[in-house]
Order: C-alpha cells, then sequence, then structure tokens
C-alpha cells in the first residue's frame, strides 16, 4: 500500500483507527499526521490503480472526496475529525506545505526559468480570466440565467481564490451592499467554488496525459521555452545527495519566509503569502541565499511534495470541501456553467501560454489554478498533473488573479445596486 508491506500498514491502520475508536488517538500533531497518512496512503494508491480514475486524477480526487463524503454521511469517527482538526487548523499544516513547496521550487529552480516565467504568465492569466467570465455567461443564458447571477455568485466564487481568501471577503462584500447576511452568500458561493475546483483538477491531469503523448507541447515542470531546454532540464533533474542538516535548513528557511511575509503584510498593502513568494523569488534572482541552502531547502521541498502531498488532501476534505453543499449544486445547468467557465479559462491559458513561447501543458495548468480553491486547489491541481515545481507560479495565479476577482466583483456590485 503506497510504500509500505501490505501487512505493514494494516498492522498500523488498525492502530490508528483503534486508537480513534477508543478516544485514545491525541488530538494534536501525532494523532494527525497518524490518521491523515494513513488515509492518505490508502485513496492516493487506490486512486492510482483504479481504471479511467486514474487518468483523471484519481489519486487526488479520492484523497480529497472520499474524506468529505464520510464527513457528510457521520461516517467518520469524531476522534478522528478531532484529530484532523489539530493538525489542519491549529497547527496551520496547509501554510507549512505550501511554505516549504514555494522556498524550495524557487530556491531550486534555474533562474532564467524563473524571472522568465514571472514576467510572461499574467498574459494567458489576464486573456482566460475575461474568456472565462465571457464564456461563464454565456452558458448561462442558454440555461436561463440572468448575467446578474451567473457573473457574481458562480463565475466569480470560481476565480475568487478559495474559500478563506475569496468567497469570504467576497460575501462579507456583497451583504454590506445588498443589506443581507453573510451566511446566505457563502452558501450560495461555495458550490460553484467546488465544482470549478473539480473541473480543474481533471483537466490538469488530462493536460498531463496530452504532453505525454505530446512532448512538443510539454515542459516537464518548466514553465518557460529557453534556448537550453535540455541542459535547463537536466538541471532540475540531477540528483543531489540529500543531506539531512541542510534538510533542517530548508525548513526553517522556508518557515522564515512565511514569517516575513505575515510581517511585511503589516506596512504593504498585499497579502502575506504573496510578499513570501516575491521575497523568495528576489533571494534566487540576486543569489542571496548560497547554494548548499537553495539545495537543503529543495529536497525539503521534495521530501514534504512526495510523502504528504495526499495526506493534506485528506485533512482538506475533512474540514474544508462540505460534500451537502456540492450534491445540493448538482445540477445540469449549474454545472453547464462552471464546466464552460473553467476550460475557457484552461483553454486560453494553453493557446496564449504557445504564442508567447511558453509550454502550452504547463501555462494551461497555471492558468487553471486561478479556478481553484486557494492553496488546497494548488495543491490538488499541481498533484493530478504532477507538476508541484510550478506551486510559485500557481500561488500568483491564485492569490493575485483572486484578490483582483474580488476587488473588480464588490466594485461592479456596488456600481450596478447603486
Amino acid at each position: 500500500m503506497g510504500v509500505l508491506p501490505l501487512p505493514l500498514y494494516l498492522v498500523l491502520a488498525s492502530v490508528v483507527f483503534a486508537a480513534a475508536y477508543l478516544g485514545k488517538l491525541p488530538a494534536d500533531m501525532i494523532g494527525g499526521f497518524a490518521i491523515i497518512m494513513v488515509m492518505g496512503i490508502f485513496l492516493g494508491d487506490l486512486g492510482s490503480k483504479i481504471p479511467v480514475l486514474k487518468i483523471i486524477g484519481g489519486p487526488a480526487i479520492l484523497a480529497i472526496f472520499v474524506p468529505s463524503f464520510l464527513v457528510g454521511m457521520n461516517l467518520l469517527h469524531p476522534a478522528a475529525i478531532e484529530s484532523i482538526t489539530g493538525i489542519m487548523k491549529k497547527s496551520n499544516f496547509l501554510y507549512l506545505y505550501i511554505s516549504c513547496l514555494v522556498a524550495g521550487s524557487i530556491l531550486g529552480m534555474n533562474r532564467k526559468i524563473l524571472v522568465q516565467g514571472f514576467m510572461r504568465m499574467f498574459a494567458p492569466l489576464v486573456v482566460g480570466t475575461m474568456a472565462a467570465i465571457a464564456a461563464g455567461i454565456s452558458v448561462g443564458l442558454l440555461f436561463g440565467y440572468t448575467p446578474y447571477k451567473t457573473f457574481f455568485f458562480i463565475v466569480m466564487p470560481i476565480m475568487g481564490g478559495g474559500i478563506g481568501e475569496g468567497i469570504l471577503p467576497l460575501s462579507l462584500s456583497y451583504a454590506e451592499i445588498l443589506n443581507k447576511g453573510q451566511e446566505e452568500f457563502i452558501a450560495l458561493m461555495i458550490p460553484a467554488a467546488m465544482l470549478g475546483n473539480i473541473v480543474a483538477i481533471v483537466s490538469a491531469a488530462l493536460l498531463k496525459r496530452l504532453g505525454e503523448k505530446k512532448t512538443e507541447l510539454n515542459g516537464n515542470g518548466m514553465l518557460v521555452k529557453t534556448d537550453d531546454d535540455q541542459e535547463v532540464l537536466k538541471e532540475q533533474k540531477s540528483d543531489k545527495p540529500v543531506d539531512f542538516s541542510l534538510m533542517g535548513a530548508g525548513l526553517l528557511i522556508a518557515c522564515c519566509l512565511f514569517i516575513f511575509g505575515g510581517l511585511a503584510s503589516k506596512f504593504v498593502p498585499i497579502p502575506g503569502p504573496v510578499l513570501m513568494i516575491f521575497t523568495a523569488a528576489l533571494i534566487k534572482v540576486f543569489k542571496l541565499m548560497p547554494a548548499k541552502m537553495e539545495q537543503g531547502a529543495f529536497h525539503m521541498y521534495k521530501f514534504i511534495s512526495g510523502s504528504l502531498t495526499y495526506p493534506l488532501m485528506v485533512g482538506l476534505g475533512v474540514l474544508f470541501v462540505p460534500w451537502n453543499q456540492i450534491v445540493a449544486a448538482i445540477t445540469p445547468a449549474y454545472i453547464a456553467i462552471c464546466l464552460s467557465t473553467v476550460l475557457a479559462m484552461i483553454s486560453s491559458g494553453f493557446f496564449v501560454g504557445k504564442l508567447m513561447n511558453m509550454y502550452p501543458v504547463e501555462s494551461a495548468i497555471v492558468t487553471a489554478c486561478h479556478s481553484g480553491l486557494g492553496g488546497t486547489g494548488d495543491v490538488a491541481i499541481l498533484s493530478a498533473s504532477n507538476r508541484m515545481e510550478l506551486m510559485p507560479f500557481a500561488q500568483i495565479a491564485t492569490r493575485i488573479g483572486g484578490a483582483s476577482m474580488i476587488v473588480v466583483a464588490s466594485l461592479l456590485m456596488k456600481m450596478v445596486t447603486s
């Protein structure tokens, strides 16, 4: 089961679930890691073996939505949920994961790719956003939805940057403008964000398959084409000996970059995670970090992404993906609007990226992250496409793209209702 021999996995899983059933599972990092790793290893392994499902991102889909279903049907023991809450909310495992991925992928990236990627990624993002809005509203009209309802309550939640960073501030803004309760808008918008994220996950997995069949479209994790692609790719894939003390330094660097982003956001009106990304990029561009420290951060990123991705998704599915709200939103019209919105965005990212000398598969995947559930969606989308090295670009697409949509939607709502 995963990397574990099946008999050993069964013994470990039995211990964890017995502890949960008897109320002896610690509601902290130890209990939290135990339960999400047992479930994540199983669901990730199962998703990679089921025919058809494995082609469309089965491991990510099962790791997120099976736990969500178990919670929605009251099939997961309360002690297990309490332990997962401890690791995910109290210990903030999601942001530790993202910090390690951002720090390690940026510091381990080729400088040329990093600079050109940040410079070029905004074009497919902007074009994709406009195409998504046009497609969503057009399909909505076909099903009898008004442009007002489609734009503000379906399209904007999909591109808002997630629940915490997108839907919550957007719903608060709508509530103030329309003089209604915030909870009414939250319930109205969450299903769109969820369905949009599902479409993006499946699309990312299919893009991965496309890249495997048509290698000229595939950057193998590199966003921008260069004159020395093979040398850059060889550099990225080269195996350097793992030094565990350097990995410890990489963990500290990742944590400090996250803390610095939060600290700097008190003085600069930019979200902390975005500042963290730009800080790491500047450190890389100006060669401010010793090469050994970069290596340590990169190996920490490889360990985290290789071992804890599906366990993390289990935690996200339990706490941040409400099963009942997803089921309630499943109507043909609603699905069609969400589907057309996300596919228009991804298709635009693919073709615009191709025009701008970017690898179309990677460009489309980064653009897809604009329709993801914040950091949760980025992890799922990049995992389904096996492109975790794109996390810095995905975070920019999600954070800056999402924040921009919240501002635009709030201003337009005010104009429409004034």
